[in-house]
């Protein structure tokens, strides 16, 4: 067994793990005798299945963990709650865990995420509660997604109050955008090194039937993060009419203000700074072309991990990569004076410094670590905040996306196309330049 202690038996876990009891939902018409016998016979059930889950043999665990993802929270929770003292020490429980929520580090967070849409739309309108629909490359559950969804699970989800809201009051979704590029360098004595090149991740709020209505671009400290959660909760509420061009008008009327704002803010922050001031959005209608060295530019934590390795094998020089665009609306050192004005908003809890912590060689200087990342945090917020939702506040304002049953399709499409510079035309990420000479036949080997 992988566990080190003995179970809990029934009855203790029961008695654990009666205050959880409130994420399983019986049906009102049962009497309190009946609800009470569900209840301990759910109750038993999950402490079976949390034994099951850590059983040697394999399809007994894997049976176990998929019944467990049917209880949804109540699943999570009933494996955290019998495992909490072991989970931060046992990296096999902690991957039996990650299964149960389908999201690596899941110890830190203790969220459920759906991976189908519709069975999250079903959950979204049982409940009353907003989706909050991530898009990434890779898969949320592994190592090696893309950069910013290992920042989110890292600044993000084990936030006690990011974590505590999405678990309360929104239904958890994720879908991977496409299969994240990772190159290994292999040093010739037995060591590898293994890192994502390039991809962003998005979250988007839906309403009930899966409609979006709010997008919170890329990497934000968590106190942003958590200020665009509750705006777009409140949002929601109001957007109950059943009368669709009333609904129209709230959504645009509600992205056209937060625009107005964004823009006022940006010419103070030009100011403050003694720059010249410059539109925040740019008037040009040239379409952005795909560069991954650009795309990973574009965000300073990214950056930080995939641009040396970048710059070391892209097929694209790096002055090629240079911004000309819209996202040029700065230097990379006026962005990080900007980021400074907004510095002592940006700070990570224990929760995250946990994650953090485990992940770090054991000569690495933890208090370095977190000031770095603190400081790439907030220079991606004032960035993704600037650049990117500025962008889609415009479109939603000129009522883009909110007529449309494949509305969220056709807004994701043109995030990742435009924003992203990751567009899906493109298989190769914006790697391969075919204009550049390699001295390698197409410098490309696709296996079927």
């Amino acid at each position: 067994m992988i566990f080190s202690r003995n179970f809990l038996s029934i009855s203790c876990f029961a008695a654990l793990f009666w205050g959880a009891w409130g994420a399983i939902a019986l049906p009102q018409a049962m009497s309190a005798a009946e609800i009470t016998s569900g209840q301990v016979s759910a109750q038993n059930d999950l402490a079976r299945l949390v034994q099951q889950a850590t059983s040697q043999d394999q399809p007994t665990s894997q049976g176990a963990i998929a019944k467990l993802r049917e209880f949804k929270d109540a699943g999570v929770e009933a494996f955290w709650l019998t495992h909490r003292r072991d989970l931060p020490n046992n990296p096999q429980l902690r991957a039996i865990l990650d299964a149960i929520c389908q999201q690596k580090d899941c110890d830190a967070s203790r969220l459920y995420w759906h991976r189908d849409l519709e069975t999250a739309k079903v959950a979204a309108q049982e409940s009353g509660k907003p989706i909050l629909s991530l898009r990434l490359l890779g898969n949320l559950g592994d190592e090696l997604s893309c950069a910013n969804s290992r920042f989110f699970r890292a600044a993000l989800y084990p936030n006690a109050a990011v974590s505590q809201l999405l678990r309360d009051r929104f239904v958890l979704h994720w879908q991977s955008e496409r299969p994240v590029p990772k190159v290994t360098i292999d040093f010739g004595d037995g060591r590898k090194l293994e890192q994502t090149l390039t991809g962003n991740s998005i979250h988007y709020i839906l309403d009930q039937d899966g409609r979006p209505i709010e997008a919170i671009p890329g990497l934000y400290g968590p106190q942003a993060f958590l200020t665009h959660l509750k705006d777009a909760e409140a949002l929601m509420r109001s957007l109950s009419s059943e009368d669709a061009n009333l609904r129209r008008k709230v959504l645009a009327d509600y992205h056209r203000d937060r625009l107005t704002k964004l823009e006022k803010n940006w010419q103070s922050d030009l100011s403050r700074l003694r720059l010249p001031n410059q539109p925040l959005l740019s008037a040009s209608e040239i379409p952005p072309v795909a560069s991954a060295m650009l795309a990973s530019r574009l965000t300073i934590g990214k950056a930080m991990v995939e641009l040396p390795t970048l710059s070391r094998t892209a097929i694209e020089p790096l002055a090629e990569a240079n911004p000309s665009s819209q996202f040029a609306k700065l230097s990379d050192s006026d962005w990080a004076r900007l980021a400074r004005l907004y510095q002592n908003r940006v700070y990570l809890d224990q929760g995250s410094l946990s994650v953090m912590q485990r992940k770090l060689s054991a000569n690495a200087s933890m208090p370095m670590v977190v000031r770095s990342f603190e400081r790439a945090i907030a220079q991606d917020t004032v960035r993704n905040e600037y650049i990117f939702h500025a962008q889609i506040h415009h479109w939603f304002a000129n009522d883009e996306f909110t007529n449309s049953p494949n509305a969220l399709t056709a807004l994701n499409r043109r995030v990742y196309d435009q924003l992203f510079l990751t567009p899906a035309s493109d298989p190769w990420l914006g790697l391969v330049n075919g204009n550049i000479y390699t001295g390698i036949y197409t410098g490309i080997n696709k296996q079927d």
